[in-house]
């Protein structure tokens, strides 16, 4: 049985059984369904501060950031941090959505669990290797000594790639979030004490960088332990091109959304200088940290979504799940475009007044990227639809190289940012269109079964 058709039939066993909070049986009411939209909420809010906590922080820490680097800092800072999300996809290969999918449901089941530790030696092998060569790369760049651009990607690189060695993929796949946002708080927080202790003492970006990088230590040793006292060692490797088939197309699709999303300033930093992309990065700071707790219903989700695969109420309820996203991405960003001014003297100072009319146009990316996440986070996983996400990746990354052609003739910091909305927006109209797709092919595929299905238990009653 391969792991697709086996992950299906586990997931299938479990929606016909389970409600989405995880409660037993059709019936139950009121209390049930309120029990279960309460489950959905605390684990969105879990997710929130854990997965993308360093959004919180950072938006509690950017007065700090702002007043002690200035723009040209805070510029070096964004390159920085989009190298971060690179190396992070670089190790991971963007997959731990699809691999913590086939993680749930676990419990008494000796097969699963081999089959988990399997996957875990599997994926292990992989990431170690990815780490060590981003970590040959920093140790090459710092004994050649590159020019300070490059080492800020050098540094970002490896700070990313070090937290995607961490096995947080496992809770997020057995739902226990909860324990998933306690281990992510210790960094988080151990973030903040660093950046308020060094940064005003050494105010430099790599040092805000490698304030992320140490904080990181404590969160992915606590992931390891925690996933060597629930399944012990890892396997030997065995099956690892079978994980790198997988992951090809996923990496490959979320290198090129990176590129025109989180890593655009590392991009945009070839034609760009370090004040202009100071001044984008001061309006995509807040941006990213209310995507973040958008993105958090795709993850708070996925769980479930994998256990109801099989279900027949499995779109109606995608769908329900994906207006409610919408909706709020629309409020917050109509509230953000209206404080925009408030926002920026407030968090930033008066240094960064350049950056309202960047960020009330950046806002306007919300809604699309609330539908991108999802689709991508909850939908197209529980699916495999590894060849979705690429091709939604390749149109994204398309429009962004026109935008990049443009912004080598203009050299305007508006170009990143309207060449961002129209990605997105482009993106995300893909992803609808290819959920459409996907329901009326199941659809399909369903109509055409069923007669055959109806003469066999017929032929059988017979």
């Amino acid at each position: 049985m391969s792991e697709t058709r086996y992950t299906a039939d586990r997931a299938g066993a479990g929606g016909a059984h389970r409600r989405d909070d995880g409660t037993r049986g059709a019936s139950g009411g009121g209390t049930h369904r309120s029990q279960g939209l309460f489950a959905v909420l605390r684990d969105i809010g879990y997710v929130s501060f854990g997965k993308y906590g360093q959004y919180v922080i950072t938006v509690v820490t950017v007065p700090l950031i702002a007043r002690v680097l200035g723009v040209h800092g805070l510029g070096l800072l964004a390159i920085g941090m989009s190298s971060y999300f690179l190396g992070s996809l670089l190790v991971d290969l963007g997959i731990t959505s699809f691999l913590a999918a086939r993680v749930h449901d676990i419990a008494g089941d000796r097969d699963r669990r081999d089959y988990v530790n399997q996957l875990r030696g599997d994926y292990l092998t992989i990431r170690a290797t990815g780490f060590a060569v981003l970590g040959a790369a920093l140790a090459a760049g710092l004994v050649v000594g590159v020019p300070e651009r490059v080492d800020m990607i050098l540094l970002g690189l490896f700070a990313g790639g070090f937290w995607s060695t961490s096995e947080d993929w496992l809770l997020i796949g057995q739902g226990r979030f909860g324990t998933s946002t306690a281990y992510q708080a210790v960094g988080r927080i151990g973030y903040l004490i660093l950046l308020v202790v060094l940064l005003p003492r050494l105010p430099h970006a790599h040092v805000a960088l490698l304030c992320l990088l140490v904080s990181s230590v404590p969160t992915v040793a606590l992931t390891w332990w925690d996933a060597l006292r629930t399944y012990g060692r890892p396997a030997r490797p065995r099956l690892v091109r079978a994980v790198l088939r997988t992951g090809a197309p996923v990496l490959a699709s979320r290198l090129l959304a990176t590129s025109y999303g989180q890593g655009a300033a590392a991009v945009y930093a070839t034609v760009l200088d370090a004040v202009a992309l100071g001044l984008y990065s001061a309006g995509d700071r807040l941006v990213r940290a209310i995507q973040s707790m958008l993105d958090s219903l795709g993850f708070a989700l996925l769980p479930r979504m994998a256990k109801r695969s099989a279900d027949h109420r499995f779109w109606r309820h995608a769908l329900q799940a994906l207006a409610v996203g919408v909706c709020v991405a629309t409020v917050a960003a109509a509230a953000v475009w209206a404080a925009a001014p408030v926002l920026v003297h407030l968090v930033f100072g008066d240094g960064f007044t350049g950056a309202i009319g960047l960020l009330r146009v950046e806002v306007l990316m919300l809604p699309a990227t609330t539908v991108t996440s999802f689709v991508t986070t909850a939908v197209l996983p529980v699916r495999q639809d590894t060849a979705g996400v690429l091709i939604g990746a390749v149109l994204g990354t398309c429009v962004a190289a026109a935008a990049l052609a443009i912004a080598f003739r203009t050299h305007s910091v508006w170009t990143l940012v309207y060449g961002s909305v129209i990605v997105e927006c482009t993106v995300a109209a893909w992803y609808l269109a290819r959920v459409r797709w996907l329901i009326v092919r199941e659809r399909t595929t369903a109509a055409a079964t069923a007669p055959a299905v109806v003469m066999m238990r017929e032929e059988g009653g017979a």
